[in-house]
This record gives structure tokens, C-alpha cells and sequence, in this order.
């Protein structure tokens, strides 16, 4: 029941602009609440257990993401169904990354089971790696279901042609933290992803505090493009990487 609560708690929180589970806003909480921390030195993914007690998962958990995708197993995955609007609206830094939101209409069914768009974000190098590589760049566009329960699907860049539809929310990006922007043209999430919906999944992770558990992953097995520019545009406007390192497997399969 708590973890069912817990999970509840985190979509809420998406709706009210973060990613996922990163900092609230100031205005939503005592900053004792929210402990800062960072990509690196003391605030660093190496620490982020001791911040607050509500972040020890970071630590101790099992099921940790990102992770290394390898040694697959083969299974009979379902094609994901979407359903998808252009309603990509809100463009947000949040100083941990750049997202942009959806209203409420834009969905993705797995096995009957339908989770709803809340955001996509970046993050560069890419947190996952697959038969261990990295890749520049990689989005997660986050879904919760009714019951607050958590599904990210995982998207690569590799430097290439422009990304067009990414280019819509790129050319408004906020430059600095806490700022945001409305769009001018509406995002259409489906646009950015492969055309190949092809995946793999496994069981893991918020990457960013507190690190919890119980998310599913569903990571493309194709990489889009998005030019040099592009990628440049957003480590320029972050200062800094935004990944954590990968984590370890343990018993976990990776399901093809």
C-alpha cells in the first residue's frame, strides 16, 4: 500500500511541472523538503543516499536504473499502441534538465494497460547504455496510469540530420534554471520516436531522487537523430552532464 501511495504521490508531482521526482518548485514546499544535489561532487550521484533519509534507495536498492542493456532474453513483447496528440505545451529547465509537458490526452496502452504522456526530458551522455554504448543524447518521455504506477519510455540520439519536431520546443529553450516557456507549436511526442517501435523492457528506476522503484522501462532499440547543434544546444544551456552512472543488474532479466 505505501509503495501504491508512494508512486500516486510521484505522478501527482509530474503534473505539477517536474521531472520526475526532481526538485519541486520553491513555492511547493520548505527547501528542507527538498534537499539540493547535483550530478557531481558532494551533492553527486556517490551521495545522494546521505541528502535525506527518503533518498536511501538510491543506495540500497536492487532495481536501479539506468543500467547497461545486455545479454537479452528473448520474449513475446507486445507492440506498444499509441495515442498520442500534438499538445506538447510547456517548456521547462529545472536546472536538472529541460522538459516539456503534455496535457492530459496524449496515452500509450501496454498489454491492454494504458499509462498517460506527462513529460519527456533529456539527458546528455545517455543514462542507459546498450551492449555498452553510449549515446550522446537520450530522451524519457514519462507515463504514469491512473493508479500513479510508472512507465519511461527511453529514447537514443545519435548525431545526425535535425531532429524537426524536437527543433519546435529546442528553438524556445529556457536558459536558465527555473525558468519556462510556452510553445508556439504544440509537440507531437510520436514524432520524436524511432519509426521502429521495436524495445526493450525491464524493471527499474527514477535516475534522479529519490531513486524509487517499480518503474518499467521501455527502451527503443532504434536511435533517432538529432543534429550536432542540437545536442550542443542543450550541454550548453545545462553546463554540465546529466547523467547518473550506470547501475548494477542483479537478478534482473532484459526482456527483447
Amino acid at each position: 500500500m505505501y509503495q501504491k501511495q508512494l508512486l500516486a504521490a510521484l505522478a501527482a508531482a509530474l503534473i505539477s511541472n517536474m521531472a520526475y521526482a526532481e526538485d519541486a518548485p520553491a513555492a511547493a514546499a520548505p527547501a528542507a523538503a527538498h534537499p539540493h544535489w547535483s550530478y557531481d561532487g558532494a551533492e553527486g550521484p556517490d551521495h545522494w543516499s546521505e541528502l535525506e533519509s527518503k533518498y536511501s534507495t538510491c543506495s540500497t536498492g536492487k532495481n536501479q536504473s539506468p543500467i547497461n542493456l545486455t545479454d537479452f532474453i528473448k520474449a513475446k513483447l507486445e507492440p506498444i499502441k499509441f495515442d498520442y496528440k500534438a499538445d506538447g505545451n510547456q517548456f521547462i529547465n529545472n536546472g536538472h534538465t529541460v522538459q516539456v509537458n503534455f496535457h492530459e490526452g496524449s496515452n500509450m496502452s501496454l498489454h491492454g494497460h494504458q499509462y498517460g504522456l506527462k513529460q519527456f526530458h533529456v539527458h546528455s551522455p545517455s543514462e542507459n547504455q546498450i551492449n555498452g554504448k553510449t549515446f550522446p543524447m537520450e530522451a524519457h518521455f514519462v507515463h504514469a496510469d491512473a493508479n500513479g504506477n510508472l512507465a519511461v519510455i527511453a529514447v537514443m540520439f545519435e548525431e545526425g540530420k535535425a531532429n524537426p519536431e524536437l527543433e519546435k520546443a529546442w528553438k524556445l529553450m529556457p536558459q536558465n534554471a527555473d525558468e519556462k516557456v510556452d510553445l508556439k507549436e504544440e509537440v507531437l511526442a510520436s514524432a520524436i520516436l524511432p519509426k521502429s517501435r521495436d524495445y526493450y523492457r525491464f524493471n527499474g528506476s527514477l535516475t534522479t531522487p529519490p531513486c524509487t522503484e517499480g518503474v518499467t522501462w521501455l527502451v527503443m532499440k532504434h536511435p533517432v537523430t538529432a543534429s550536432k547543434e542540437q545536442i550542443e544546444h542543450f550541454q550548453h544551456v545545462m553546463h554540465h552532464h546529466n547523467n547518473r552512472p550506470i547501475q548494477p543488474i542483479n537478478a534482473r532479466m532484459v526482456l527483447e
